[in-house]
């Protein structure tokens, strides 16, 4: 046991001094790995991040206490037990809808400095920030990609509003792709807070389209939870207003015909009046009955609609998340170091 202890700390102390004598290699390796990453790391864009957090109002749950229970263990059955398809476990695929990322292209956006203001999907076509050290290779790989791939015939969007969802061309569909790649959703299953985070290259442009999010999410979840509320509001709006067209045609005729018989006594005549009366207030019963029900669809309506209470919001970040130039440094210093290390000292080793 003696012995293999003195062999170990031998080895060690030989592998130690190896790479000692060979530290004027790593000077040369250092100095060359420092020089080439930041060359490469600093030109990078730089970018930023910002979130916002809410909390949304579930309706239609029927699990009572057992969802409670569930929920302290980290599970959410209220999908399961409530009238509602769509619950927040589902909201962030909602964010990988292509029909959810268009409608986010008209949004107004301004640079921090103010020099641009313009459409987000502008923006984000025209007006991204690239590393001219990579742009030869990006250049190089769109022309390989020219002569292997078909060219796409689908017309190319030049507006916002001219984006199809359902057809577009390559150009457009990867430019969502790099939209849904900035833009990320999480649920606690505990308490089903949404964070919504956003990255972008502009601060100003971030919190907005973070804020944006936000606000699209809430008007899509509304429009979910209230469209067959919203027909039924006007299906009665149009009865309602027929019936009262009926009424007022019915009020007239009665009128008009009381005006023009005032002291007549004769039975037939009487008669007629009683029928036209007797329309008048079935008329009038059956837009009283429509009204109420109006009012009661309205109310339910308001029940239907869901109210998000924001528990973070939207800022404006001061500092950039990223690129960590330092640590990508260090990280690379580190890298060559070991390998060069290993390089040296992997005959003694073995």
């Amino acid at each position: 046991m003696e012995e293999n202890k003195e062999q170990q700390t031998l080895d060690l102390a030989k592998i130690v001094r190896k790479l000692w004598n060979n530290k004027r290699k790593f000077y040369k390796i250092w100095i060359c790995t420092f020089v080439l990453s930041c060359i490469w790391i600093l030109p990078q864009p730089r970018y930023y991040k910002s979130d916002v957090m809410l909390a949304p109002e579930q309706s239609g749950e029927t699990g009572g206490g057992l969802s409670s229970i569930a929920s302290s263990f980290g599970f959410n059955i209220g999908g399961l037990g409530g009238q509602d398809a769509i619950y927040p476990e589902l909201y962030p695929d909602l964010f990988r809808s292509p029909e959810f990322i268009v409608g986010l292209y008209n949004v107004k956006v301004t640079t921090k400095d103010g020099k641009l203001t313009t459409t987000y999907f502008d923006y984000m076509k025209s007006h991204q920030k690239e590393n001219l050290l990579t742009k030869p290779f990006r250049l190089a790989m769109k022309t390989l990609k020219g002569y292997i791939e078909d060219e796409d015939e689908t017309p190319r969007a030049e507006g916002a509003t001219q984006v199809d969802p359902f057809r577009m061309n390559r150009k457009d569909y990867m430019l969502m792709q790099t939209i849904m790649d900035n833009i990320s959703c999480s649920v606690d299953k505990k308490t089903t807070v949404v964070t919504i985070k956003m990255i972008d290259q502009d601060p100003l442009v971030c919190a907005t389209m973070t804020d944006s999010l936000k606000r699209h999410l809430q008007d899509f979840i509304i429009r979910y939870r209230t469209s067959k509320t919203k027909e039924d509001v006007a299906h009665y709006q149009k009865m309602c207003d027929s019936v009262a067209l009926e009424y007022d045609r019915a009020m007239r005729a009665y009128s008009a015909y009381c005006d023009a018989h005032q002291n007549v006594i004769l039975q037939r005549y009487q008669s007629e009046r009683d029928k036209l009366e007797n329309e008048l207030a079935l008329k009038q019963n059956s837009l009283t009955a429509l009204e109420t029900q109006l009012q009661a669809t309205k109310v339910k309506l308001q029940e239907k609609t869901p109210a998000f209470t924001t528990l973070k919001s939207a800022t404006v970040p001061i500092k950039p998340a990223g690129p960590k130039r330092m640590m990508f440094v260090l990280g690379m210093l580190i890298l060559v170091t070991t390998i060069k290390s290993y390089l040296i000292i992997k005959d003694d080793i073995k």
